[in-house]
């Protein structure tokens, strides 16, 4: 039995009965019938994880990282599947993924389709939504508010003195709702520039790329002249719009403050650095990761809903 837990379900045993367990299986050169395995206990003993994005970079994959070693760990297998920004696909690749029947699901970003969320459901099978919040999750959910995002963001610059704010921003659900919290709340305290007062800003289609962030600058300046803060979709389109902001010889912080999203490797390597918002990447993967191990063995989580939260990083350019 306690051969069988070390291999089955390693949680459930101590580290040191688990090495010796393992040990004993890798002199003897063992190697479990995963299939048969499943069969008789009507488990896979395989996550499938849905992205919309595995690209160098990609602000999903430390989360993904964080959840994969705890899911390892627990003796699951991470299939990982690349979801992509267009949601008409959902259907198609949820269909795909259920029928593998996984022990668990785990969605980047809240699933809208109704035949998909009534899909997932039916299934029966454990499901976390992460990187977004909602009162009303298909099962269990790790995230935080995208619109209360921009909401700080807005009061920021407004604290700052900022007058004249714009955004660039992208068609992705997570990004356009720090865009309405960003626009709500700037129109609120009467910060709002000419194309957030018209309820427009520069949409870009993901992935984001430096590009979108000198072109949305050029597209702001050339509509309101007195723009003087850019809130960016992401922290490599606010590289952008600071690359294109020295090029016009545009002072930063003095004459635009520039603020980011994500906090990547490189927004404290720039010149000017840049102001961003972090996210505790690593802590959504550890939480939707120990949420799912235990929903599957049975055990309901206290708070289904769990709010990461996020963090001003205040830097130079803003």
């Amino acid at each position: 039995m306690t051969a069988s837990r070390a291999l089955n379900q390693p949680h459930l045993v101590s580290d040191d009965t688990r090495k010796q367990v393992l040990e004993a299986v890798a002199n003897s050169g063992y190697v479990p019938n995963l299939h048969a395995a499943g069969l008789r206990s009507k488990r896979t003993r395989m996550i499938a994880l849905m992205v919309p994005s595995i690209a160098s970079g990609s602000a999903f994959l430390l989360a993904v990282h964080a959840m994969t070693e705890i899911l390892v760990e627990a003796g699951y297998q991470v299939m990982l599947s690349e979801r992509g920004y267009d949601r008409s696909r959902d259907d198609m690749v949820l269909d795909s993924v259920i029928a593998r029947r996984p022990d668990g699901i785990v969605l980047t970003g809240l699933m809208e389709s109704p035949r998909a969320r009534q899909h997932l459901a039916a299934s029966g099978i454990p499901v976390v939504e992460t990187w977004e919040m909602t009162d009303t999750p298909i099962d269990m959910l790790v995230g935080f508010s995208h619109y209360d995002v921009g909401v700080a963001i807005a009061r920021y610059f407004h604290e700052q003195g900022r007058r004249r704010v714009a955004s660039i921003a992208a068609t992705e659900a997570r990004t356009a709702a720090r865009f309405h919290g960003f626009a709500d709340e700037a129109l609120r305290l009467g910060i709002a520039g000419r194309h957030l007062q018209e309820g427009s800003s520069f949409v870009i289609e993901p992935p984001s790329q430096l590009g979108h962030g000198r072109s949305g600058l050029v597209r702001a300046l050339e509509g309101d002249p007195d723009v003087d803060a850019i809130f960016s979709a992401t922290d490599m389109v606010a590289l952008g719009t600071l690359m294109e902001a020295q090029l016009r010889g545009l002072r930063v912080p003095e004459d635009l403050a520039v603020v980011g999203f994500g906090d990547f490797d490189f927004a404290c390597n720039v010149t000017p650095a840049l102001t961003t918002v972090r996210v505790d990447h690593e802590d959504i993967g550890r939480r939707t990761a120990s949420m799912l191990i235990n929903r599957i063995e049975g055990i309901a989580p206290d708070n289904p809903i769990q709010d990461v939260g996020f963090r001003l990083v205040r830097r130079e350019s803003g």
